[in-house]
């Protein structure tokens, strides 16, 4: 199993957005590296949904429904469906990551642009548990 992140701006597309329409297409990538992350996308990977630019914080997991497949609206790039799996009971904010000590490597604060990016399976456990911790 892969673990991922993937970015939405909530005025766009929110978690709220995305638990309402039960199936989500994550689509509108136009970035070269997060396409082929999109593309090493597996069935049932876990994902963390992340509020970009408003709330900037982890909000919810969510999984891989269906692995990639052509974009309509572009054939040379590439969509995969995601469901929602659970809202965070407490969201983990960019603060917090860029705080732990453990996440320094993370893609959120390497490659801060990047809307689709893999994590280590230690990346995805340290932020659940950060949400876990909080009162």
């Amino acid at each position: 199993m892969n673990y991922w992140l993937v970015k939405s701006e909530p005025f766009v597309y929110s978690w709220d957005d995305f638990v309402k329409q039960e199936v989500g297409t994550w689509d509108g990538v136009r970035n070269y590296q997060a396409r082929n992350n999109l593309k090493a996308m597996k069935l049932n990977d876990l994902v963390l949904f992340y509020h970009s630019n408003e709330g900037v914080e982890v909000v919810g997991i969510a999984k891989v429904i269906t692995e990639h497949y052509p974009d309509l609206t572009d054939l040379k790039w590439v969509v995969v469906d995601l469901i929602p799996v659970e809202k965070l009971k407490k969201t983990v904010t960019l603060k917090e990551i860029k705080s732990d000590s453990r996440l320094t490597e993370i893609g959120l604060i390497k490659q801060s642009r990047l809307s689709v990016m893999q994590l280590k399976k230690e990346e995805f456990d340290i932020i659940i548990s950060i949400s876990h911790e909080k009162n």
